[in-house]
């Protein structure tokens, strides 16, 4: 089965982890697998080595001064458009909406629900549920609200982990010291002024924790939201360490050394990075949405305000061990291998269709 894996973007985001470890799992189960990308700021090749197995296109995508938001996702499609060739694939599958814009013929994986106010945004995000021919969703969550909000059936296949990676990881010795760490940046839908609230009452009795944020490559201009937080910041008295992105080798020794992982998304389609951090036996707190509930269950605390975050974060530092090994054992229920097969079930029924 030939399969192309279409993605906006070569960074380190949620969906570009799935894309590339879901296409080496096709791989390792006999599909002839080509990932699709732009290669936005002069990027030749994705975040991390790709296995040799699978094919590698990047669509260069040279970066324009002063592009808005709108222009820059029509821009992506259009120059993903014209690249991509989609004979000689049976299946076609798109991971982000920009991707799913720029074929006819496709398989769009709905990784959890936005509301964008850009109208060039909001219509693409509009037509990658409605045009696909087929759906897939990480979360039965996801899925109902695709169903209700618009009818569509989607099939649920769950992320994998890679459990083994985090698992096995040292903590990095560099890190001395309690911290707080939040994968992802800062942006709205990570919850990150939330975090920041939490971080200054947790500090009211635990001064010397610190926050670290890592992460953050994004397609979105975030600017405001970030000057709002670093004021916010300097109102409460609190210097957070913003690392930035992470390199991917270095990534699993410093989830392991940190004492807790936040997680205070308000949207999220599965929380990958919150289940590596169980892998690698951090504790994490998470916000209280029902897609987190079902794929976490016991094995996380959940709040739904700052107050909240900075009690079960006090919570996880007084007893980092009450919930460590129903973690590791969700964690390592998730792979990659059960993923690509699923996936491969639903292309061959669609492909009877």
């Amino acid at each position: 089965m030939r399969i192309a894996l279409l993605s906006y973007s070569t960074k380190p985001r949620g969906g570009v982890v799935h894309t590339l470890a879901l296409a080496e799992a096709l791989a390792a189960e006999g599909a002839d697998v080509t990932v699709w990308s732009l290669g936005r700021g002069g990027d030749s090749g994705f975040f991390r080595p790709v296995d040799p197995a699978v094919a590698v296109r990047i669509v260069p995508f040279p970066e324009i001064e002063g592009e808005g938001v709108g222009p820059r996702i029509l821009r992506s499609i259009e120059v993903l458009r014209a690249a991509f060739d989609p004979h000689g694939y049976d299946v076609v599958h798109a991971q982000d909406c920009i991707s799913a814009n720029a074929v006819e013929r496709v398989v769009r994986t709905v990784h959890h629900i936005d509301h964008f106010t850009t109208p060039e945004l909001a219509a693409c995000h509009e037509r990658a549920i409605r045009r696909p021919y087929a759906h897939v969703c990480v979360s039965a969550a996801v899925a109902g609200e695709l169903r209700e909000g618009w009818g569509v059936v989607a099939a649920v296949i769950p992320n994998g982990v890679d459990h083994d990676r985090f698992a096995t990881a040292e903590p990095d010795p560099a890190w001395s010291g309690r911290f707080v760490l939040s994968v992802g940046g800062i942006e709205p839908r990570k919850g990150s002024l939330d975090l920041l609230e939490a971080h200054a009452l947790l500090r009211e009795t635990e001064p010397d924790v610190r926050l670290v944020i890592a992460g953050g490559q994004t397609l979105f201009d975030y600017r405001d939201y970030r000057t709002a937080w670093e004021k916010r910041a300097a109102e409460l008295g609190v210097q957070p360490v913003v690392l930035g992105p992470v390199a991917h080798d270095a990534l699993p020794a410093l989830v392991a050394a940190a004492d807790v992982f936040a997680f205070p998304s308000t949207k999220e389609g599965f929380g990958l990075a919150a289940m590596e951090a169980l892998a690698a036996g951090v504790p994490v707190v998470t916000r209280d949405l029902p897609v987190l509930r079902e794929v976490f269950g016991g094995a996380a605390r959940f709040a739904s305000d700052p107050a909240g975050l900075a009690a079960r974060m006090r919570e996880a530092l007084a007893d980092p061990d009450a919930l460590r090994e129903p973690g590791r054992a969700l964690a390592a229920s998730y792979n990659w291998g059960a993923a690509a097969r699923s996936h491969l079930a639903l292309y061959r029924d669609l492909l009877k269709q």
